[in-house]
């Protein structure tokens, strides 16, 4: 081959790369004016997991622009849910906070018919324990305090928390209750608030007895005075500025109640566009900026991301009807 034959072919090779190239560049994903709905009032973990994910995610340069986040409340998650299969199914723009609430609340059917299976799950990046707290001038200095009134009787202290009747911070006073020993489960009051925020105002109005919850959501409360955390309900002592909250466990209950962190996206959205949310979200986990974070407000490190992700909401859907049937929840 002559030179100016080899320098014909050489330029054909390099103009079908820079084809190439625009190409794959014009159809790679980029996010645009991103959206985060929490499906909550404002304060609370989906709240918090909204903002914070959002702040960083802009921070790390993983998107442009600040992320907008949307609350909505209602049907202890449901509205948002329901919106996002109707409405914005398609939107690779748009993010959804979710935790075990979401799960226990779909395990229960309490989405007015809809499932799992609607949307897409994108990753879980922190898991929340839960906690069990009390006024700071509440007569119940300990767990064996407030479990030994229920065991008197079990109507006799109000519980709230953001989650639906039936929902997470609902089954985990219901399997301290269970553990404990209490037979007339049902007669345990639970009062459902649209936010975890909400339902602490209300019993340091004295309007409820105890808190049923997540850590991050007490945090701020407990570390101002205005609470008195019974119980972290994590297998071992939380790390540093947590370390001295006393667990379940190690009081003579043994409950575990971890509630994950992440999100969901429209179930029409590309694989491209999913797999690009999935692969920013463990990027973002594995940055100091999240560990910090995670830290300032009680998370434990928990990373399920893409395929890996959705097989654990299915599974832990499961496991969360065997509860409630057990507890008589649902039939």
């Amino acid at each position: 081959m002559g030179c100016l034959s080899r320098f014909k072919h050489l330029s054909l090779l390099v103009l079908a790369g820079l084809a190439l190239t625009i190409v794959q560049s014009a159809s790679a994903f980029e996010p645009e004016r991103v959206e985060c709905i929490a499906p909550s009032d404002p304060g609370g973990g989906w709240d918090f997991t909204c903002r914070t994910v959002g702040k960083l995610l802009q921070e790390l340069g993983l998107v442009e622009g600040a992320v907008q986040t949307q609350n909505m409340s209602g049907g202890g998650g449901g509205v948002a849910y329901g919106y996002m299969v109707g409405k914005r199914n398609d939107d690779p723009n748009l993010i959804v906070a979710a935790s075990t609430a979401t799960t226990s609340r779909l395990a229960q059917n309490q989405y007015a018919g809809l499932s799992a299976d609607q949307v897409r799950w994108v990753a879980a990046l922190g898991a929340d324990f839960g906690a069990i707290a009390v006024a700071a001038d509440s007569p119940y200095q300990t767990l064996d305090d407030l479990l030994g009134a229920l065991k008197e009787n079990p109507g006799s202290v109000p519980f709230g928390g953001g989650s639906a009747v039936g929902g997470w911070d609902h089954l985990k006073v219901l399997m301290l209750a269970n553990e404990a020993g209490i037979k007339e489960l049902r007669r345990i009051k639970y009062v459902s608030f649209s936010s975890g925020g909400n339902a602490i105002t209300q019993m340091l109005g004295g309007h409820i007895g105890a808190f049923s919850g997540d850590v991050s959501e007490i945090k701020g409360q407990m570390e101002a005075g205005n609470v008195r955390m019974l119980a972290v309900l994590a297998d071992e002592r939380l790390p540093e500025q947590l370390a001295d909250l006393p667990t379940a466990q190690e009081q003579g209950y043994d409950v575990v109640g971890a509630n994950w962190r992440g999100f969901y996206m429209g179930k029409e959205v590309s694989d491209e566009a999913y797999q690009w949310w999935v692969d920013a979200l463990e990027q973002l986990y594995g940055s100091e900026a999240w560990k910090e974070a995670m830290t300032r407000n009680g998370l434990a490190p928990f990373w399920r991301g893409g395929e890996a992700f959705e097989q654990f909401v299915d599974d832990q859907i499961d496991d969360l009807q065997d509860l409630s049937r057990e507890i008589g929840i649902i039939q």
